[in-house]
């Protein structure tokens, strides 16, 4: 089966988004553009990682200069507290992602691609793959944002991490509503 990249150029809207209850919440990267939606599945960590990664990329080209239009926070007139759009139909579940800074065009690029199945077996051999311009490769999101546009995205991002569960003033896990077996507490419910 040949590869499919899903390609958005300045797309109208690109979002990390949610479906469920704190503690079994499904996490999705959203791009839509001119009517069509692409919904890819990941792990709150990615989300995390992202759009940490997102902040230090764009607060690195802010401090080289140059030509790009890069806001120091997201405007607030742009942040998306919109939930995702309908249908949401998972493409794929994301393995690995990159993201870069094109200086020439001054945006980001936010890659995304698909589990590789195996890939876990040949991490632990050490071999890489690349997989950029096999026509057999694995699934791809592939998103250039403007810097305000990337810098909405994070903050909603990283707005979406925070409001899981509560951390547990012990131990730092996760409180379910119904409590939890802490650790520090040698397994008494708190």
């Amino acid at each position: 089966m040949s590869r499919q990249v899903f390609f958005y150029d300045q797309p109208e809207r690109f979002v990390a988004g949610t479906v469920g209850q704190p503690g079994a919440r499904a996490f999705y990267l959203q791009a839509s553009a001119r009517g069509r939606i692409t919904s890819v599945l990941l792990e709150k960590t990615q989300v995390a990682a992202l759009a940490e990664r997102i902040e230090e990329v764009l607060d690195e080209a802010l401090r080289r200069g140059g030509d790009a239009d890069i806001p120091a926070r997201a405007p607030g007139d742009l942040i998306d507290t919109a939930p995702l759009d309908l249908p949401l139909e998972q493409e794929f579940r994301v393995g690995t992602m990159a993201l870069a800074w094109d200086s020439v065009d001054s945006c980001l690029v936010v890659e995304a691609q698909a589990v590789v199945e195996g890939e876990a077996e040949d991490e632990e051999d050490g071999a890489e793959q690349v997989f950029e311009d096999d026509e057999n490769g694995p699934d791809m999101l592939r998103v250039r944002l403007s810097g305000t546009m990337a810098r909405a995205f994070a903050k909603r991002a990283l707005d979406l991490v925070a409001a899981g569960r509560k951390p547990c003033p012990f131990c730092n896990l996760p409180l379910d509503p119904e409590g939890h077996l802490c650790p520090r507490a040698n397994g008494y419910r708190r």
